[in-house]
């Protein structure tokens, strides 16, 4: 299996900035797609970016234009570039890994990273 380990996380004014890292421990890491969620209690998951073994990046409507996912597979770390942060985003972010490769099926996540934005 892969364990991930996310840090990062912290208390940020509003307009402030956040990177989190997403860590892995084997090298398997670089062939899995990779995505960050949150999630606020009582509500459900919420995905807010990807990004696939192959380098491609997608995002979430409410984080398109400030969140950058970026990954160094030598590092084996996936990071979530935050800027602009709003009170909104407010969360527990967690990273996921998943995909096959070397005939395992990898679905692992990290035990995440708390995120508050506030003045």
């Amino acid at each position: 299996q892969v364990q991930l380990v996310e840090s990062g996380g912290g208390l940020v004014q509003p307009g402030g900035s956040l990177r989190l890292s997403c860590a892995a421990s084997r090298s398997i890491f670089s062939a899995l797609r990779v995505r960050w969620f949150r999630q606020v209690p009582g509500k459900q998951r919420e995905m807010v970016a990807v990004i696939t073994r192959s380098g491609s990046t997608n995002y979430a409507d409410s984080t398109k234009g400030r969140f950058t996912i970026s990954r160094d597979n030598a590092k084996n770390t996936v990071y979530l570039q935050m800027n602009g942060l709003k009170p909104e985003d407010t969360a527990v972010y967690y990273c996921n890994a998943d995909g096959v490769a070397g005939g395992y099926d990898y679905d692992t996540w990290g035990q995440g990273t708390q995120v508050t934005v506030s003045s």
